[in-house]
């Protein structure tokens, strides 16, 4: 089946979000951080496409960027292939790195560009690891300094001064975004998309298959949505083994 094609902004912004596999840490120590900043400030050069705002956290991602569609999704393949291979390289890894495709969603009003401006500098907090100010890799401390691969001159005519900025990422706001996390499914709807997907009766069987089919047949569960924990526990394949379908 053909992948749907993505609703790109008419705006321009877009709110993207990526996440690793099954949960997969991301960044495992600074130099992991680093290279990921360094390869988005490439790619952002090469296709013209401006940062609005940015925090890695451990095993996901959230940019708000600005651009042509094609550019946006040119920026994330490009973005994609290269921390993939660089990681997988370093951690002696093979597969898939990220969960699915990258998240995305449109962004059409000044208010709501301001919505997850300050969703995505807040994240530090939310997840109890610092005072988001204090948080290394995130773009909040680039508000007066911005680099050349940001943008945020329509997000500093609306909120001001350094202070006024600094106000509103710490203002406590009861709007939301779009949050990756998918909405869990139990055991009973993974057996069922299992039984639908590959057309039978239990997962055990692909404990048979060759390893290009079962390769295959792994990836498909991925794609449908299953979890690494449920595809381990209803085929009997360690988790291992999954990861790398």
């Amino acid at each position: 089946m053909a992948r749907r094609a993505r609703c790109m902004s008419e705006s321009g912004y877009m709110h993207i979000v990526v996440r690793g596999i099954g949960k997969q840490i991301l960044f495992e120590d600074m130099q992991d951080y680093r290279h990921y900043l360094n390869r988005l400030e490439r790619f952002c050069l090469e296709t013209e496409v401006k940062v609005c705002a940015y925090c890695l956290m451990d095993n996901h991602v959230h940019l708000l960027v600005h651009g042509e569609s094609e550019t946006i999704i040119l920026l994330m393949k490009k973005l994609g292939i290269s921390y993939s291979e660089y990681y997988n390289k370093k951690y002696d890894r093979v597969g898939h790195l990220y969960q699915n495709r990258y998240r995305s969603e449109m962004i059409e009003t000044e208010k709501y560009l301001l919505t997850v401006f300050r969703y995505i500098l807040q994240n530090p907090e939310k997840a109890a690891i610092c005072k988001n100010s204090e948080y290394s890799w995130s773009s909040y401390g680039l508000y007066n300094n911005p680099p050349e691969f940001m943008d945020i001159s329509l997000i500093k005519y609306k909120l001001g001064d350094y202070d006024h900025y600094k106000e509103f990422v710490t203002c406590d706001s009861d709007e939301q975004c779009m949050d990756y996390e998918c909405i869990k499914h139990d055991d009973k709807w993974a057996l069922k998309e299992l039984k639908s997907c590959l057309e039978i009766a239990s997962g055990t069987v692909l404990q048979s298959y060759s390893r290009v089919d079962r390769d295959m047949a792994l990836s498909k569960l991925k794609e449908r949505g299953l979890s690494i924990r449920q595809i381990e526990r209803l085929t009997g394949i360690n988790r291992n083994t999954i990861q790398r379908a």
